[in-house]
């Protein structure tokens, strides 16, 4: 049944072109799509919008998405809007992302938050090579439900993955696997009954202090759904809520902490999040 829905493959090859970020090439098949890029960074950096021009993914749709940055290329990928996970009764609905990110190149993949609607059979995996000396920073956001409309994640499964690997050695790997009748997303040591996940990973160079100095940013208001980590190779914030607004607008201080110190830039926030 996995296979009674849309194929959909996108992939992109960016390289770094007389000063500037460049899409050379582009490759897709079915539904996936991508606008001409942007260049608002004094760097020179492509910030790219990935298309999905029906709006939410059915009872066995099949999406791929790769992308390779080559050498000291810089690239910020994100989406105009949600991913929403449709109610499935024709099998397993899959997303997969692919990024290589070639030597001294720079990859921030920051896609707008995903909506797991009740019913829905999902598969979500994101895997992302690195050189020695490149940079990744994503994040995502997932939605148990609609909880502005009242509705929760209260039958179906979802399944997330997120590899990232260095010179060949994994350096992070977590994976969630939730079914919509599970207690966890309500017990107090798990979930909370909270909806709203968040999640941002950054590997690359690291500064001493640049985990205190997103906790003062944030302050001790925002410790109760906030938390950010620094382990052996790479940074990690965590958000648990119940407001989307919310995690995102945590999350972007985060971000603006995690450029400046690492990749020696202030954020700047693709313009089609201000739509």
């Amino acid at each position: 049944m996995e296979g009674s829905g849309w194929r959909a493959e996108l992939e992109l090859w960016f390289e770094r072109n007389h000063g500037m970020t460049r899409l050379m090439r582009r490759r897709h098949v079915g539904p996936l799509a991508v606008q001409r890029p942007f260049h608002p960074e004094t760097d020179g950096s492509a910030h790219v919008y990935l298309l999905h021009p029906p709006g939410g993914v059915a009872g066995g749709d099949q999406l791929d998405i790769r992308c390779h940055v080559g050498p000291q290329a810089r690239a910020v990928l994100t989406t105009p809007g949600a991913t929403k996970f449709y109610r499935s009764e024709r099998g397993r609905s899959a997303q997969q992302t692919t990024i290589d990110i070639g030597t001294e190149a720079i990859c921030e993949y920051l896609p707008q938050e995903t909506i797991l609607f009740d019913g829905a059979n999902a598969s979500i995996s994101t895997r992302v090579t690195l050189a020695a000396d490149s940079v990744y920073m994503g994040w995502d956001f997932v939605s148990l439900g609609r909880p502005a409309a009242g509705e929760s994640f209260a039958t179906g499964h979802a399944h997330q993955r997120v590899e990232i690997v260095r010179e060949g050695r994994r350096i992070w790997f977590e994976q969630l696997r939730l079914s919509g009748d599970m207690q966890m997303t309500a017990a107090p040591f798990a979930f909370a009954g909270r909806p709203i996940i968040g999640t941002m990973v950054y590997a690359g160079p690291m500064v001493e202090d640049t985990v205190e100095r997103i906790r003062t940013l944030l302050g001790d208001a925002a410790r109760r759904v906030f938390s950010v980590s620094q382990l052996e190779r790479v940074i990690v914030c965590r958000y648990l809520g119940n407001r989307m607004s919310e995690g995102k607008s945590l999350f972007l201080h985060a971000w603006d902490v995690l450029r400046e110190t690492g990749i020696g830039k202030r954020a700047a926030a693709p313009r089609v999040w201000a739509t």
